[in-house]
């Protein structure tokens, strides 16, 4: 019965047409929303690389600032005379 009624629809040819603009739109929006979660996917990609740039910045200040440190206290007490801390 419902394969009757779609070759009916299929055997006219204005419907063939709908039907194929139809399917043609349906591919496009299909492209379109999938293009769309790309975007989205690519977003979330950038702001995990730029809160990981962030850290790794942070990360490297801080063994820049250890690397500057003094060894001992004898060192501590000769920067705080020469005035270089």
């Amino acid at each position: 019965m419902i394969g009757i009624l779609l070759s009916g629809f299929a055997a006219s040819p204005w419907m063939r047409s709908a039907l194929h603009y139809g399917a043609i739109a349906l591919a496009v929006l299909l492209f379109l929303l999938s293009l769309r979660r790309s975007g989205e996917r690519a977003g979330r990609l950038a702001e995990r690389l730029e809160t990981t740039e962030k850290a790794n910045d942070v990360q490297r200040r801080m063994l820049e600032a250890a690397a500057r440190r003094p060894r001992d206290h004898h060192e501590l007490a000769e920067r705080l005379r020469d005035g270089s801390f």
